[in-house]
């Protein structure tokens, strides 16, 4: 361990301080997002992406190691490599930033040296089925080759740690052969010895006791732990690799990689703290922001449901919940949203409950009496069974929409309409209104859907020698922030016998609002219910 120790010290004269290791409590993090990550079908981070992703990795988030890359890739992947080294050499960061090489002689550490990097992962086969068919040798041939790359990387100065690919097939199928190559590597100048679930077969159960087998049998050597999430327990698996006594874990940011993907740094970050209380350099309010950057650029949505970082994971919907939470917290846990710099929410939708909709009063600093608290609620439970969103943004549109525009008495009723939009024609709407409890019908064509349905209304009226408004100005609005599915606020400016006034519709549809501003309007006018508002610079 005191080799190891001394390993992991600064060596540059401006290196940034030494990592906060704190003895058996603490967990290293390597993160191989740029590696491993980018292995996901259909992601390649440009050269100017990885150093952004890079940066933020090591400065602002606090892990301890990256890798970045695979050595003689491609002319590109050097340039991005290249660039990484420069920014990391000038920063202190260069003996923190890993690239993984191949058991080839020399040819990987060549390109390693060139792009200015300093540390070799090596890939060496963990298990006899890799060693004997895709390199057809013995474990001692493969060994000797081992041998020669450690020795050559010694006289280059470049670090070495080593990956045994396929160690957990190894581990169940061939245990003899894992202990012969980790006998002869236990001596030789390796400052990590890497565990990968390659192929994420593990089992929690498998992965503590394969680790205890490897920490027990070289008790001085520092593992790693590398999960894959194919069977969904990448997490678990690090939880028990980690209480068997691995000192480092292998994760990618939104759990990016091949197939099923990684650990995902959130989730094993949480695990470790909160479950096992050791101590990481994870700087856990960075997490978010740095999960949404990676989002951007490698086109990969995080799920909303995805733990920490999904956009549901801290918004309660039942009502019962909110209450409780007014109620000395009684729905809260551990994973509090500020320790990601992320807020707590509710939403609001058919299961919400006044409890909810106060919560959301309280964040914008609105308060209402209990008849018009009643009626938002409401209205909020109504839009949700249309599976409506309903945000904070909205709840001002709705508490305007019942407030503001509500009325008593409606004499007049629109209570049936059908719109019929057809390529080439024009669009047509029947409605079916009451008015003073008598129905009536009509029909009529338009240049739209919302002027077909202003105009058979217009007959309708016409035949009773009702007077209309005048339409002065209609005007959509859609909240801060709302989605395609968002509500829609239609708001409609009228001139009737020399006044002239506005009426509100809400909807997810914006015909549907402009058709209910315009029924606010028709009992306004009926029951004379009108209120006289200046509107300036229109004709």
């Amino acid at each position: 361990m005191e080799n190891i120790d001394k390993l992991n010290k600064p060596e540059q004269p401006h290196q940034n301080p030494p990592l906060k290791r704190t003895g058996s409590g603490f967990v290293e993090i390597m993160d191989t997002t740029l590696r491993d990550g980018e292995q996901t079908s259909s992601v390649s981070f440009s050269s100017q992406e990885k150093l952004s992703i890079a940066r933020l990795l090591l400065e602002d988030l606090g892990v301890d190691r990256i890798e970045v890359a695979s050595a003689r890739v491609s002319d590109g992947e050097f340039n991005s490599v290249q660039k990484i080294a420069q920014w990391a050499v000038t920063h202190g960061f260069i003996d923190r930033v890993e690239v993984l090489g191949f058991v080839d002689d020399t040819a990987s550490l060549e390109w390693i040296q060139k792009t200015g990097c300093r540390v070799i992962n090596l890939l060496c086969k963990g298990s006899l089925n890799h060693c004997t068919h895709q390199l057809k040798k013995t474990a001692q041939e493969h060994l000797a080759d081992i041998r020669q790359v450690i020795a050559k990387a010694n006289e280059m100065g470049i670090k070495v740690n080593i990956y045994l690919e396929d160690w957990s097939n190894g581990m169940r199928n061939s245990k003899d052969y894992v202990f012969e190559i980790m006998d002869e590597l236990q001596h030789h100048n390796i400052r990590r010895y890497m565990l990968p679930d390659t192929l994420g077969i593990l089992n929690p159960d498998e992965t503590g006791n394969f680790c205890r087998n490897m920490i027990e049998r070289y008790p001085n050597l520092h593992f790693d732990f590398h999960a894959h999430n194919d069977y969904d327990m990448a997490v678990s698996n690090v939880y028990e690799a980690l209480k068997a006594g691995v000192k480092g874990v292998h994760v990618t940011v939104n759990g990016l990689g091949e197939r099923a993907g990684n650990a995902p740094l959130t989730s094993v970050m949480a695990v470790i703290s909160d479950h096992l209380k050791y101590k990481t350099n994870i700087v856990e309010n960075k997490i978010y922001h740095i999960s949404k950057v990676v989002e951007s650029y490698s086109g990969i949505r995080i799920p909303n449901n995805k733990p920490i970082i999904g956009d549901n994971v801290f918004t309660q919907v039942a009502g019962v919940h909110a209450d409780g939470d007014n109620k000395k917290n009684l729905y809260y846990n551990d994973l509090l949203p500020e320790r990601f710099g992320r807020t707590r929410s509710y939403a609001l939708g058919k299961t919400s409950g006044k409890a909810n909709i106060l919560k959301n009063l309280q964040a914008l600093g609105i308060e209402l009496d209990d008849e018009i608290m009643k009626q938002v609620t409401q209205r909020v439970i109504e839009l949700g069974d249309q599976k409506e969103l309903v945000t904070l943004e909205d709840l001002p549109y709705i508490i305007s929409d019942v407030s503001q525009n509500g009325l008593d008495e409606k004499p007049v009723k629109i209570l049936n309409y059908s719109l019929s939009l057809t390529q080439g024609l024009r669009p047509m709407a029947n409605v079916k209104i009451e008015i003073n409890g008598e129905s009536y019908e009509g029909s009529a064509s338009g240049s739209g859907q919302y002027n077909a349905i202003s105009k058979a209304l217009y007959k309708i009226y016409t035949k009773l020698n009702k007077e209309t408004p005048e339409l002065l100005d209609y005007e959509v609005d859609i909240p801060p922030g709302g989605k395609t599915n968002a509500i829609v606020q239609t708001i409609i400016t009228w001139r009737y016998k020399g006044k002239s006034f506005k009426t509100r519709g809400l909807d997810g549809d914006q015909t549907v609002a402009a058709i209910k501003a315009t029924e606010k309007m028709l009992n306004m006018i009926e029951t004379g219910n009108i209120p006289d508002i200046k509107i300036m610079n229109l004709p």
